[in-house]
């Protein structure tokens, strides 16, 4: 399994220019007019880890393959937009497609780069992409639940669907529909409103370490846990650069971490991923795997046919493989284990699948 996260946001907040700089890459236009995404650019990161890099030197593989994040820059929305306003109808179709949305919320005054309102508000225009969502959900509901489709709906559908309706039509938060149903049971359901969500404060050069007024009214609204203050302009400038150059970098404007790991960090917490490994000679691989994943599971993330086939899982322990210095000695030392069907999977063990084809 990939991560894919939809980056949204009105017109001109600097989705284009975060897209840029977590993407290493100049895919997206980031001009000062609205709209200037249309179709949505989509760019695959490799997700650095230290503990592959030393897994693939102990294994001596020949390839090391890390997990993947795709970030997806969608078209701006605007007020209007599940009724098609703007490019509404492409906008609210991308980011279904997406596990979790990432919104960009414009923190900073500028009067070089248009604002599609009168003033700087990060509330209010987070309010109207949600606003907007919730919108275009409630007319999907009801179209599911109308008596032609109704009868194609399994019995946690209908009642998912049943929920989130009487929600919306009581003005009640829709969050109170994750805390009864099963999160893959809501995720087939496909309603924007419910998706994983975070916030990226977009901020100036002045206000990257201690944020602002603006933020500081977003945080207290909504909260810091899932919140991430960056400048996107100056992460672009970062990634522009490499290696060494890229540290003093970040010194000069005081950043500890890039935005790409934060974001990261964020959001494996907030979709409660984690990480498990494969290697060898031939080949070192991260995987990602959702937390408290049966050993057979995590094999299906591979291939479908070791999940069908699972016999059992050799397995070692990150801090142990690197310790007894791979495989051979981990087992001889009595630290490589036999697991069954039943074993849940740590982050950073090293797996092995025995399985029947």
């Amino acid at each position: 399994m990939s991560l894919k996260c939809g980056i949204v946001g009105l017109p001109n907040v600097g989705k284009s220019t975060l897209f840029n700089a977590l993407t290493n890459s100049n895919k997206a236009q980031a001009e000062n007019f609205p709209f200037c995404t249309i179709d949505p650019n989509i760019g695959i990161v490799p997700l650095k880890d230290e503990r592959l890099d030393k897994l693939s030197e102990i294994s001596k593989s020949e390839k090391k393959i890390y997990t993947t994040v795709t970030f997806v820059d969608i078209a701006g929305l605007v007020k209007g937009a599940s009724k098609g306003e703007g490019l509404g109808n492409k906008f609210l179709s991308h980011i279904r497609e997406v596990d979790t949305i990432v919104h960009m919320i414009r923190c900073f005054e500028s009067e070089k780069i248009q604002n599609v309102n009168k003033s700087i508000d990060p509330i209010r225009d987070l309010e109207i992409i949600e606003t907007e969502m919730m919108l275009a959900d409630l007319e999907s509901i009801q179209k599911r639940l109308s008596k032609n489709n109704k009868k194609n709906l399994e019995n946690n559908q209908q009642e998912i669907l049943e929920m989130a309706l009487k929600l919306i039509n009581e003005n009640k938060d829709l969050n109170l529909v994750n805390e009864k149903f099963d999160a893959e049971e809501i995720k087939m359901i496909g309603l924007l409103s419910l998706k994983p969500k975070l916030y990226v404060c977009n901020v100036d050069e002045e206000s990257i370490k201690n944020g602002n007024s603006h933020t500081n009214l977003f945080i207290k609204k909504f909260g810091g846990e899932n919140t991430i203050i960056i400048s996107a302009d100056i992460e672009n400038q970062i990634n522009q650069v490499q290696n060494e150059e890229k540290k003093k970098y970040m010194e000069m404007f005081k950043v500890t971490e890039t935005g790409l790991d934060l974001l990261i960090k964020k959001a494996y917490k907030k979709l409660q991923l984690e990480t498990f490994f494969t290697s060898g000679p031939k080949e070192s691989r991260a995987w990602t795997m959702p937390k408290n994943c049966f050993a057979p599971k995590a094999a299906g993330i591979i291939h479908s046919d070791f999940e069908k086939g699972f016999i059992r899982s050799e397995t070692i322990s990150y801090n142990d493989f690197i310790q007894n210095n791979g495989w051979v000695s981990s087992k001889q030392n009595g630290k490589m284990r036999l697991e069954g069907k039943d074993y849940i999977v740590r982050d950073g063990d090293i797996l092995n699948f025995r399985f029947n084809t």
